[in-house]
């Protein structure tokens, strides 16, 4: 897949929502919860400011974010579930954790 975002969108690959539950009870795909976490596959250049100059993207292809529950538009594309949305709608960055 080869894809070039416009303005200030990202595309997200999404997880996998949870299979099993911790007591190891399996939820069935109707009461599964929507995934709120991803990986950033795609970005735009970024948004222009009034003067018309380029505000940069923070995000960038790789970056591992949380997102809101209802934030952006799903579509599926190759076979894989992804969303894409405004880079504003996303929370936050999810960093590694050092050892």
């Amino acid at each position: 897949m080869n894809l070039e975002m416009l303005g200030d969108r990202v595309l997200i690959e999404q997880e996998k929502g949870e299979e099993k539950t911790k007591s190891g009870i399996i939820i069935p795909d109707t009461a599964k919860e929507k995934p709120q976490k991803g990986t950033v596959v795609s970005v735009g250049p970024g948004k222009r400011d009034d003067s018309g100059k380029l505000i940069p993207m923070e995000l960038k292809a790789g970056d591992k974010v949380l997102y809101g529950k209802y934030a952006g538009t799903e579509v599926k594309l190759d076979g894989k579930d992804y969303v894409y949305m405004d880079q504003g709608d996303v929370i936050a960055k999810v960093k590694e954790k050092v050892k």
